[in-house]
C-alpha cells in the first residue's frame, strides 16, 4: 500500500463528507465510507480527538487505534467554541454532501451547529447525528458509550443467561461498530436522496434502538407474536455448549446444522443409527432439545485431537474453522493471501500494519489512499479550498481557532 496514493478511486468518489465525530463510532462510519473513495473531512479540537491518546503509540496523539480508524480523512483543527471556528466549519459544510457527528444534539445546538443552522448555508446536506438515544423518547439527551449500550440492549445480561455467571460485556467495541456501519448505511441512503430530490434532511441513528434491533432480530422469540406463544431468546444462541468444543488437545469451532451435516456426522462417529432417533432425526426436534444436542456433540469432540477432528470433518463437509487468538490470527494463511494486514511506511510513524478494506469492487476498488493524518494535518489546505486567504488563516492559527503539527526535518524521530 502506498501511503500517498490519493489517485485511486472507490465507488464514492466526489462525495465529501464533513466528520465531526470521535472515539469510535463516528470514526468507523467515516473510514468505512472513506475507504469507499469518500473525501471524509475530520474536524477536530485543539486537544484532538479523545482516541488518539490511546496506546499503544510511538508518537504522542498517534495512537494505533486512532490511527486504523482515522485513515484516507483528512484532518482540520476548529476551535468551534470561537465564533472563527463556527463560521469555518459552516464554511466547509457547504462545501460537503454529509455532516455527521456523535455528540448530543443538545450540543451541537449550543456551538451553533444545529441542523437548522448548517442547513441554513447548505439547503441539500445530510445532517446525521448518531447519539444515544433517540430525541423522541425519554433517554434523550442521556451520555452514552460502548458499555452503556452494552448492557441498556441486554447484550451483557445474554453471556449471563447463557454461562450462569454474570453479566459482562463483549470483548469488543460491538455498539460503536455496529451502529457506526448503521449510520454509514442511513448516511448513504439518505444521500443518494438529496441527489434525487435536491433535498437534504436531518437523520439521526441512536444506538440504543439501533443495538437493540441487533439483538432482538434474534432474540424476540415468542414475542413475536401477540399473545406471546412463548419466552423471548432463541434457545440454539442460548444453550451453555453453544461455545469452541474442547477436544483432547485443544479446542474448535464446530456448526453441526442442517440434516445433511448431521448424517454426515453421525456416520463420522460411527453412530449411523442416531439418524432416526427422536431427538437427532429432524431440525425441529434438534431444535426443541438443543442444550441436550450441543451437549452430546461436546462430550464427543473431547474423544479426538484437534488435527484428526479437522481432517474428517472437512472430508465429510461438515462445518469446522480453528480457534484463532488475536496473536494467532496475524498469521492465518488465508487473511495473509488476501493481504489483509498490508504494511506500509507511515511518512510520521514509521512502518505500520493496519487492516485492508472489505469487499472487492471490480470496476471502483476501495483502497488506502492516505494514512492517519497527524493533528491539523490539513488545517491550511482545508482552509484554503474553503476559500480563506493566508492572510486570514494566519490570524486564525495566531489566535488558537485552528492549528497545524509543526514541520520538522524528520518525523519519524
Amino acid at each position: 500500500m502506498s501511503s500517498h496514493d490519493t489517485s485511486a478511486a472507490g465507488p464514492l468518489q466526489g462525495i465529501r463528507i464533513l466528520d465531526l465525530t470521535a472515539v469510535v463510532m463516528g470514526p468507523y462510519a467515516t473510514q468505512t465510507l472513506g475507504d469507499l473513495g469518500a473525501d471524509v473531512i475530520k474536524v477536530e479540537p485543539p486537544s484532538g480527538d479523545n482516541l488518539r491518546a490511546v496506546g499503544p503509540m510511538r508518537h504522542a496523539g498517534m495512537g494505533a487505534m486512532a490511527m486504523h480508524l482515522n485513515r484516507n480523512k483528512r484532518s482540520i483543527v476548529l476551535d468551534l467554541k470561537q465564533p472563527e471556528g463556527r463560521e469555518a466549519c459552516l464554511r466547509l459544510a457547504a462545501g460537503c454532501d454529509a455532516l455527521i457527528y456523535n455528540t448530543r444534539p443538545q450540543a451541537m445546538a449550543r456551538l451553533g451547529l444545529g441542523y437548522e443552522a448548517v442547513a441554513a448555508v447548505n439547503p441539500k446536506i445530510v445532517y446525521l447525528g448518531a447519539f444515544g438515544y433517540g430525541e423522541e423518547g425519554p433517554y434523550a439527551g442521556k451520555p452514552a458509550y460502548d458499555d452503556l449500550i452494552q448492557g441498556a440492549a441486554g447484550v451483557a445480561s445474554l453471556f449471563a443467561q447463557q454461562s450462569g455467571d454474570a453479566p459482562r460485556y463483549a470483548p469488543v467495541t460491538l455498539a460503536d461498530r455496529a451502529v457506526g456501519l448503521q449510520a454509514a448505511i442511513a448516511l448513504l441512503a439518505a444521500v443518494l436522496s438529496a441527489q434525487r430530490t435536491g433535498k437534504g434532511q436531518a437523520v439521526e441513528v441512536p444506538m440504543f434502538e439501533a443495538l437493540s434491533q441487533f439483538v432482538m432480530g434474534d432474540h424476540l422469540g415468542g414475542h413475536s407474536f401477540e399473545p406471546p406463544l412463548g419466552p423471548t431468546g432463541y434457545a440454539r444462541l442460548l444453550a451453555p455448549h453453544r461455545k469452541p468444543y474442547a477436544t483432547a488437545d485443544g479446542h474448535l469451532s464446530v456448526l453441526i446444522y442442517n440434516d445433511k451435516h448431521w448424517q454426515a456426522f453421525f456416520e463420522v462417529i460411527g453412530r449411523p443409527e442416531l439418524r432416526t432417533s427422536p431427538m437427532f432425526g429432524t431440525h425441529t426436534a434438534r431444535a426443541a432439545n438443543i442444550g441436550a444436542v450441543y451437549a452430546f456433540v461436546a462430550e464427543v469432540m473431547a474423544t479426538r485431537r484437534s488435527d484428526e477432528w479437522m481432517a474428517v470433518l472437512e472430508a465429510a463437509d461438515i462445518p469446522v474453522a480453528r480457534l484463532h487468538t488475536t496473536d494467532s490470527l496475524l498469521d492465518d494463511p488465508h487473511l495473509r493471501a488476501v493481504d489483509f494486514f498490508p504494511e506500509f511506511d507511515h511518512p510520521s510513524e514509521g512502518r505500520m500494519r493496519t487492516l485492508a478494506p472489505v469487499g472487492r469492487y471490480s470496476a471502483t476498488p476501495a483502497s488506502i489512499r492516505r494514512p492517519a493524518p497527524r493533528i491539523g494535518e490539513q488545517s491550511v489546505e482545508l482552509l484554503r479550498e474553503a476559500g480563506y486567504a493566508d492572510e486570514d488563516i494566519d490570524r486564525m492559527l495566531a489566535r488558537g481557532v485552528t492549528l497545524q503539527p509543526e514541520i520538522t526535518k524528520d518525523n519519524s524521530e
